[in-house]
């Protein structure tokens, strides 16, 4: 292995990307309660209605996920022609946002899966393609809609079936990054990949208690094959833990002796107020891939943030997995963002 190949890899689960990979760019597309949040001043795209100008909700979802990719190209002044590769999932079977959206933009295409890590599961992978010189530029994206996503893992909205507290509201959403060396955008420094943690949780209504543990396998993976502390980083996010799944990362990383605060906070407790009926707080693929592409982009570009840690968080069920019983496998994803020049 050369001395290149080894600066790349710190771990079996952290590589280090040792060329200049720079976030240049980001977009994101929302639906109208999203466009009601705290972060709709950052968003490029708010939709006034759930259908986004489509026939159903999957077809929104498409719009949503072309809204992002088209609006990241003009916004770093390229062509779908200079992109070498689009990185992207979704949560619904067999990526079909991402398949009919790639078909329509006509990208090529590596579909992805990660349930909601699979923002930083594109974004970490688009980074190895350009830090290895596979690739030049790269656009790693990724989308939910809350009634796509309810129809195929709980109840279709029309049900009106009533909801414990723990549940999560999917985001209404797309977001997309733009991947390539050099450029004013953020470095990004390091990935560390997820195992898959199972506790034998199997509420579906409880997304949160099952993914903590994961994010937290993540965490601590990351600081200790990086020799970081949770104090090198100005903020650290989790995904769509929301108000359930927070605490419980927060008192598991504390019993291994990490102190995540002040710095910690959770995606799914950045997109919507308190008083917008979100039971326990956002979840799906574009919780965290909303606040990354915006709010944290926005705060690293304009310097109030230094060192930034996404944590993406999954929950890896199927609606055939919960129906025949099993408990549900999770995994998250974090990558490493630092500003400056």
């Amino acid at each position: 292995m050369d001395s290149k190949k080894q600066m790349s890899r710190v771990n079996r689960q952290t590589w280090h990307f040792s060329q200049d990979v720079r976030l240049q760019a980001s977009a994101v597309a929302v639906g109208p309660k999203e466009g009601e949040g705290p972060l709709a001043a950052l968003f490029d795209k708010i939709h006034e209605d759930m259908y986004a100008g489509q026939q159903t909700w999957e077809d929104a979802e498409r719009q949503l996920m072309e809204d992002a990719v088209t609006t990241v190209l003009r916004k770093a002044g390229i062509t779908d022609q200079d992109v070498d590769a689009i990185l992207a999932g979704d949560l619904l079977n067999q990526n079909i946002t991402t398949n009919f959206a790639a078909e329509k933009l006509a990208i090529p295409l590596l579909g992805m899966y990660g349930a909601c890590s699979t923002s930083m599961l594109t974004l970490s992978n688009a980074a190895a393609l350009v830090n290895a010189g596979y690739a030049n530029k790269v656009i790693a994206a990724c989308s939910s809609h809350n009634a796509t996503a309810e129809r195929q893992y709980r109840y279709p909205t029309e049900y009106g079936g009533q909801k414990p507290p723990t549940a999560q509201w999917t985001v209404t959403g797309a977001g997309a990054g733009l991947v390539g060396i050099g450029g004013s955008g953020p470095r990004i420094t390091y990935a560390t990949i997820g195992k898959v943690v199972d506790m034998g949780i199997k509420d579906p209504f409880d997304m949160g208690s099952a993914m903590a543990p994961a994010a937290v396998s993540t965490l601590q993976a990351h600081f200790r094959d990086t020799g970081r502390s949770p104090q090198t980083y100005d903020l650290i996010v989790t995904g769509d833990l929301a108000s359930v799944g927070y605490p419980i990362v927060k008192e598991l990383m504390r019993q291994d002796g990490y102190n995540m605060e002040p710095m910690y906070n959770d995606c799914g407790l950045m997109v919507f107020r308190p008083d917008q009926d979100v039971f326990a707080g956002a979840s799906g693929c574009a919780s965290s891939a909303v606040v990354t592409y915006s709010h944290i982009m926005d705060q690293l570009q304009k310097g109030l943030l230094q060192k930034a840690l996404v944590c993406a968080t999954g929950a890896l069920l199927s609606p055939v997995s919960y129906q025949q019983g099993n408990s549900i496998p999770c995994i998250a994803h974090a990558v490493a963002l630092e500003g400056g020049a």
